[in-house]
């Protein structure tokens, strides 16, 4: 695998030194005083970069009507897969949110669950490995050399992964439109969380075999909208109020069914259905042109 940060500029070099530090500050705080076994071996044995700073295909548009920035995809990868709990990682990840100017976007995979999808054929860990770029490695043992999936397999698990995802996807939304209507906002937040969350992991396992398991709108939005062309056009990244909204949203899956603070409006919620509908008919169409062109592949058109 590659470790040149050369193509970047010497600021963005210097953030993901930053956030290297940071990763093994926290991780290291997170197992101290640790009786398990599995704490007192516990290590990061790869820190790779991937994603469109690895491909070199980042966008920084600050100053334009999109403001929008490319977040720096992280894949943490530890020796057990005991410590890919979010406990060991919750406060590294709020600290390179603060620290960090260009935003973070970390998944942490033990290493057999790496090499097992790379024995596999998946795709996304098949393209981190051959567009990653190691940042921190314990040592220099390679990552698997992914296999081919059969194209017919390849096939038959998009089609899978579509007609369930995106039918949970049009339920989550028929009930956030019924919530709405009964005036039950909480409960309308928290299907239409629903509603985005198995959509954009339905497009993501139909695009790479690839979802985290992750209830984060904003992990998953990332990386759809790395994948998808014209998605992130779909929310604006201009205006306060609509970043505030989806952020509401975001927070959904805990605060709308275990707090009794959570709060959102009535205008709010109209204005994100309207959205997600949108977003769900386009992850709609980009899945149905990857089957397509799964199905071209192997003579089924």
């Amino acid at each position: 695998m590659k470790s040149s940060l050369e193509h970047l500029p010497e600021q963005k070099q210097r953030e993901l030194a930053r956030v290297v530090e940071i990763i093994h500050e926290e991780f290291e705080d997170a197992l101290k005083g640790g009786e398990a076994e599995f704490k007192k071996k516990g290590r990061i044995w790869k820190i790779i970069l991937f994603g469109s700073y690895a491909r070199g295909t980042w966008v920084e548009e600050p100053h334009t009507t999109k403001a929008y920035h490319s977040d720096y995809d992280i894949l943490i990868i530890v020796n057990t897969r005991k410590l890919i709990d979010p406990k060991y990682w919750y406060t590294a990840k709020d600290r390179l949110m603060h620290a960090i100017k260009t935003p973070v976007n970390p998944i942490v995979h033990s290493r057999r669950e790496v090499g097992d999808a790379l024995h596999k054929g998946n795709y996304f860990f098949s393209d981190i490995r051959k567009q990653g770029i190691i940042l921190y490695e314990l040592d220099d043992a390679e990552l698997p050399v992914p296999k081919d999936p059969s194209p017919e397999a390849a096939l038959e698990s998009a089609k899978l992964y579509r007609e369930n995802r995106l039918s949970d996807a049009r339920a989550f939304l028929k009930g956030a439109r019924f919530y709405l209507t009964e005036k039950e906002y909480r409960q309308a937040a928290f299907s239409l969380h629903q509603a985005l969350e198995q959509a954009y992991s339905g497009l993501l396992l139909v695009l790479t075999n690839y979802s985290p398991a992750s209830h984060n709108l904003k992990q998953l939005r990332g990386l759809a909208e790395q994948n998808a062309e014209g998605l992130s056009d779909l929310w604006p990244h201009d205006r306060h109020r609509y970043i505030s909204w989806f952020n509401t949203l975001n927070e959904a899956y805990v605060k709308a069914r275990y707090s009794h603070h959570y709060s959102i409006t009535e205008e709010a919620l109209v204005w994100l259905i309207e959205h997600a509908e949108k977003v769900i008919e386009n992850i709609d169409q980009a899945c149905n042109k990857r089957i397509s062109e799964l199905a071209k592949n192997i003579g089924n058109i």
